[in-house]
């Protein structure tokens, strides 16, 4: 099963593998001390003295390029993001400095600022049917892979302010092929690194779970996340060697679910969340509750959303609907409760085939009452079985009977064989009849019975 389809068109030619610092090494030539001294004062966000160099040098190129870089591969642009400042960001993006991945350091530094500088700078530079300028860098002197864009970066990060700006300006995430797809992609990319394959998958669900791109992108969040925690689940299955990674990933969905359960405020809203349905109506307040909610993760082995506290409450609340403050009550008290319920069975049971919309009738379809008057019922009829095996009206007689009595049980033991039943054997048949009478009755005569009620009042 793959995740849902609202996650399906999530930045088209997505990053599958997080960033990493390049195993190629630095550029072979030094630096001069004009760049030594630009690059320093980039550090350390001197603009002025930025600003002075490139002037004083801009009809040099061969003592100063803007585009030079320290040892570690960063230029004044990244130093800059790296220290967050932005006046210096604007001034290198006016004297014309390429921008190269510096997106994706400024994503990886999570500095929103200056990603929304420099998207509003690749658009007005970007032109139509080109690559952009994070596709079209030296890979041999970037730190992130080819597979890595703004939007798998993002997620890895799980920055919310960052994923929404890249989502509203239409960044789009593919769903990865499954594991056993044979197209000629997969099958070109295993071939030429199997190992890189198997990454880009794992990277490219990593984006995919990532809570806060879930929560932005996503119609239905919990059907979402149990796709994908039942997806990771069988992944983790499928390929053994990264197992580990996938079961995180999958904890990580699932955690997420749970944890929009922590923000229903009120009893109310937690139910409007358990019954929601979207392909059936719109559950109402006062309405019998289905749980849809609950019996997906259910489906879905979601042990951790089943087992919240919240969830476990409104099922207790449910249970126990009809008995406010049984579960307060002492064991005594609880034992007390439950015999005088069942003893009530029969009663219960002759007023809900005569009037189930009543109060007592109603009260009867209750869980934990239905519970116990079907136990006990259930209880009666081996009782009667029980008595009925061993003779109970034979061992009455000959403990307590009198000489009347001793002459009938005498007569009874003469035609044991072929005698009719007797009066605990009888009983057994009683209940047998009366129970099919009344199930007989609820699967008919009381849906009819609520219909006519419900055209009369109309």
């Amino acid at each position: 099963m793959n995740p849902s389809e609202s996650q399906q068109n999530l930045l088209a030619g997505e990053g599958r593998a997080p960033s990493v610092h390049s195993l190629q090494p630095p550029q072979d030539y030094s630096l001069g001390p004009v760049e030594k001294h630009f690059l320093l004062s980039a550090e350390r966000g001197d603009c002025a003295t930025v600003k002075r160099l490139l002037e004083e040098n801009k009809d040099h190129p061969e003592l100063l390029n803007i585009n030079c870089v320290d040892p570690l591969n960063r230029s004044a642009l990244i130093a800059a993001i790296e220290n967050e400042n932005i006046e210096l960001i604007k001034l290198l993006l006016e004297l014309g400095i390429q921008v190269k991945d510096a997106l994706l350091h400024a994503i990886k530094e999570e500095y929103v600022e200056a990603v929304e500088i420099l998207l509003e700078w690749e658009e007005r530079i970007h032109t139509a049917g080109q690559p952009y300028s994070w596709e079209a860098v030296d890979r041999s002197s970037s730190n992130f892979t080819p597979d890595i864009t703004p939007l798998v970066l993002a997620a890895h990060k799980n920055n919310y302010e960052i994923l929404k700006i890249l989502l509203d300006r239409g960044a789009t995430l593919p769903t990865p092929h499954d594991a056993r797809c044979g197209c000629d992609e997969c099958v070109t990319s295993s071939e030429q690194d199997s190992l890189r394959h198997s990454q880009a998958r794992i990277n490219a669900y990593r984006a995919l779970t990532s809570p806060s791109l879930i929560a932005l992108s996503s119609r239905d969040p919990l059907l979402t996340a149990f796709e994908l925690s039942w997806e990771l689940r069988r992944l983790s299955k499928m390929e053994q060697e990264f197992r580990f990674e996938y079961n995180e990933m999958r904890e990580q969905t699932q955690t997420f679910a749970t944890s929009l359960l922590d923000h229903a405020r009120t009893s109310l809203e937690l139910e409007i969340m358990l019954n929601y349905n979207p392909i059936g109506d719109n559950w109402e307040p006062g309405e019998r509750q289905t749980l849809e909610r609950l019996k997906l993760a259910i489906k879905y082995k979601q042990k951790q959303f089943v087992a919240h506290p919240n969830v476990q409450q409104l099922l207790a609340a449910i249970w126990y609907d009809g008995l406010p403050g049984f579960r307060r009550k002492s064991m005594i008290g609880q034992f007390i409760e439950i015999g005088k319920l069942g003893a009530m069975f029969p009663v219960y049971s002759s007023i809900y085939m005569l009037s189930p919309t009543s109060p007592m009738g109603l009260f009867m379809k209750k869980p934990f009452v239905k519970f116990i008057c079907h136990s006990s019922s259930y209880a009666f009829f081996l009782m009667l079985l029980g008595m009925a095996s061993q003779r109970i009206e034979y061992l009455v007689i000959e403990l307590f009977g009198n000489a009347w009595m001793h002459e009938i049980l005498a007569g009874w033991k003469r035609r044991e064989r072929g005698c009719i039943p007797g009066f605990v054997e009888s009983g057994v048949i009683i209940y047998v009849i009366s129970k099919q009478i009344l199930i007989t009755v609820f699967s008919s005569i009381v849906p009819l019975y609520v219909n006519l009620s419900i055209v009369s009042q109309a």
